[in-house]
């Protein structure tokens, strides 16, 4: 999310960070969706990144969007380095290599969520044309090296990038060439939240295949359909992946807090400072022991910004975080809510999505999440292909979007966004494989055409 929380009452106790996530617990006609997206800036002459300063860089951009949305500046050291829409409660920021994030207001249908892409994406157009500014709708970006990418003036992003290569080998890739889209779900008690926390875990390779996106790098196909995933095999795996215990009996907010107090840190963050703590626990933080803030305890803001720099496949904070799918083009984008509502908004489907995985062992889960981003629909659990489950959970979807029935203007529910992820599996191949056809057959061995089809 884009904001650092601010709320500097000091914690007294473990039971506060517990209560702080059971804040998220709503009645189910509460319940709204999230979808944040992530796309990646790219000049119109050239395919080259952006630059951060200058008349045609991203600052520019953002003090454009300003001015032509009225929304409230998020400021750094005197750099613009978002924006946030106080009424509405949507949010833009950046990601360290520019990737421009849309982090969509909470709402209450996956036709308001379309509604706001649509608005969103006239916006930008409106301000970034003008400025020479394309964005590209791919989960890696596809000829760059890491040297040619600009850094955006973040302070935590300067600690993340220190810290990165001393745990994983791919951490800048995901910080500095990645894109994702996530959706954002909420839970009516403990015991949902876990056995939403639990299918969607199980279940999160099925969107990592949907969306497999990601199969160049630097100009040349990578071997991979979703590199992207890949990446974070190998980002800090102290921080992510497909967390095993969370399908123990005991599971609930009290062990996701004795999980995340053990995680690594990276920042504390005091005014416009953010102070460099990474590798430190939050645990010792707790107990007034850490080396770089001796004798203070974390506040509240301290917890809800440490939680939102742990990057399993799916995060807890007050909702679900469903983090598994590549970035994609605009038409593609209001699927992945549209997967999940369907699957964990409607009861008969969340017990018929959990029978499905029930049985799946925590070595399997992790053996199919680690042969997803290369095999895709072809990986397999137990003795079934991943295309054949996938298909089942767009039946499944697909029944649950129609029992929700929310309709729009002309009569339709919100099944139809997952046309695309049907038109998917009617063909059987990865948006990925469709590209590497493209890429071995009419672009001709070149990766320029991509600026042109995969643009927003």
């Amino acid at each position: 999310m884009a904001r650092d929380q601010i709320d500097m009452t000091p914690l007294q106790s473990r039971d506060e960070l517990v209560a702080w996530l059971e804040a998220g617990v709503k009645d189910p006609a509460d319940f709204r969706i999230g979808t944040e997206h992530e796309k990646t800036p790219f000049t119109l002459q050239g395919h080259q990144p952006v630059p951060y300063e200058g008349a045609r860089g991203i600052g520019a951009l953002l003090e454009g969007m300003k001015l032509l949305l009225g929304w409230e500046p998020i400021m750094e050291n005197g750099n613009i380095i978002g924006l946030y829409d106080v009424t509405g409660g949507g949010a833009i920021s950046l990601e360290p290599g520019g990737q421009f994030e849309l982090s969509g207001a909470p709402v209450e249908t996956v036709h308001q969520t379309q509604s706001e892409l649509m608005a969103h994406l006239a916006q930008v157009r409106e301000i970034a044309t003008p400025l020479g500014i394309g964005f590209l709708g791919l989960g890696m970006t596809p000829s760059w090296s890491r040297a040619q990418i600009p850094v955006m003036p973040k302070g935590r992003y300067k600690i993340m990038t220190g810290y990165m290569p001393k745990v994983g080998k791919y951490g800048i890739d995901m910080m500095y060439r990645t894109c994702t889209v996530q959706t954002n779900l909420d839970f009516s008690s403990e015991a949902d939240m876990v056995k939403k926390l639990r299918v969607s875990l199980a279940l999160q390779p099925i969107a990592t295949a949907l969306f497999a996106n990601s199969p160049f790098t630097e100009g040349k196909p990578n071997g991979f359909l979703s590199f992207r995933s890949e990446i974070w095999r190998d980002t800090d795996n102290a921080r992510s992946g497909m967390l095993p215990w969370a399908f123990e009996d005991g599971m609930g907010f009290e062990r996701w807090v004795d999980y995340a107090l053990d995680v690594p840190m990276y920042f504390v963050k005091r005014g416009d400072n953010y102070i460099d703590v990474s590798g430190t626990s939050f645990r010792d933080f707790f107990e007034g022991k850490n080396p770089a803030l001796p004798g203070e305890r974390p506040t509240l803001s301290d917890w809800a910004n440490h939680l939102s720099t742990i990057f399993p496949e799916v995060r807890l904070k007050r909702y679900l975080e469903m983090r598994g799918a590549d970035g994609a083009p605009w038409v593609r984008l209001p699927a992945l809510p549209a997967f999940w509502v369907g699957l964990l908004y409607d009861s008969d489907t969340l017990d018929a999505a959990w029978d499905l995985v029930r049985n799946w062992t925590a070595r399997e889960r992790q053996s199919l999440r680690d042969d997803v981003p290369r095999f895709g629909f072809k990986a397999r659990i137990k003795d079934r292909y991943l295309f054949e489950i996938a298909k089942e959970c767009l039946k499944l979807s697909h029944a649950g979007l129609r029992r929700r029935n929310r309709i729009d203007q002309i009569g339709r529910d919100e099944s139809r966004y997952l046309e695309p992820l049907e038109r998917i599996i009617d063909c059987g191949r990865t948006p990925a494989e469709e590209l590497l056809d493209k890429f071995n057959g009419a672009w001709n061995g070149s990766i320029e055409p991509a600026y042109d089809e995969c643009a927003f």
